[in-house]
């Protein structure tokens, strides 16, 4: 079956970096447009960034632009999340997903797979 592992999550003090991974299996991961979203206690799930089939086009919510970079390495089967200058309120659950149609949505209703979450704690 699909599964979706994230790891890389942890505390980091304000202004340093992190960089989350995702790892697939089950699915054929170069057809499949990948995303990282994330979810604050308390607050809806949010859409981050995501990486089309073959990463020539990445998207980003605008309060990472700049600061985030998405990438993938279809010989892995691994997406990445480059997080940098962190802000306290880039804390929360981020998780990735997956979409079999390969278009670069940012709803999170538009992706059919998903990893169980990697927490991230930024401190001020």
């Amino acid at each position: 079956q699909v599964q979706l592992v994230e790891s890389g999550g942890r505390l980091v003090q304000a202004g340093n970096s992190l960089r989350l991974s995702c790892a697939a299996s089950g699915l054929t991961f170069s057809s499949y447009s990948m995303a990282w979203f994330r979810q604050a206690p308390g607050k809806a799930r949010e859409f981050v960034a995501v990486i089309s089939t073959g990463g020539g086009r990445t998207y980003y919510a605008d309060s990472v632009k700049g600061r985030f970079t998405i990438s993938r390495d279809n010989a892995r089967n691994t997406v990445y999340l480059q997080m940098n200058s962190l802000k306290p309120e880039d804390t929360a659950v981020y998780y990735c997903a997956a979409d079999r149609t390969g278009a670069v949505y940012r709803t999170a209703g538009s992706y059919n797979y998903w990893g169980q979450g990697t927490q991230v704690t930024v401190s001020s």
